[in-house]
């Protein structure tokens, strides 16, 4: 089983879909990798040889931001942002989108549960 970038490839996965499963390793991000170091593409991540291993370990750890370092990259820019003050900075403390898109009947995943507001029993509302 190949071990790159602190994470486990999948066994009987082609090479080109095994790598994107590091953090921050796309599909054109592999085919790019692959292309550079001539291993075929179709090629299944137990049939890699040490020396293949290697080459690609070498190519990400030398040109790119993987796993834990891309994480805290991001999570830095975020601060850095809702430091600033700025639009994006605010959406972003307040847990709301920051693209553009609309809130009034979307956005469950970044707002979290609905919260329906309660009325109390008996409560004397005045005129």
């Amino acid at each position: 089983m190949a071990r790159i970038a602190g994470v486990d490839l999948p066994k009987g996965k082609r090479i080109v879909i095994g790598l994107t499963y590091i953090y921050g390793v796309g599909l054109s991000t592999s085919q790019t990798i692959l292309t550079k170091l001539g291993i075929d593409h179709n090629l299944k991540t137990d049939d890699l040889s040490d020396n293949e291993v290697n080459m690609i370990r070498k190519v990400i750890d030398d040109e790119m931001a993987v796993e834990g370092e891309l994480r805290s990259q991001i999570s830095i820019n975020i601060k850095r942002l809702m430091d600033l003050g700025c639009y994006r900075g605010l959406r972003h403390r307040k847990s709301l989108p920051c693209q553009g898109q609309r809130t009034k009947t979307n956005a469950r995943t970044r707002k979290g549960p609905k919260r329906t507001a309660v009325k109390k029993k008996g409560a004397v509302t005045k005129k």
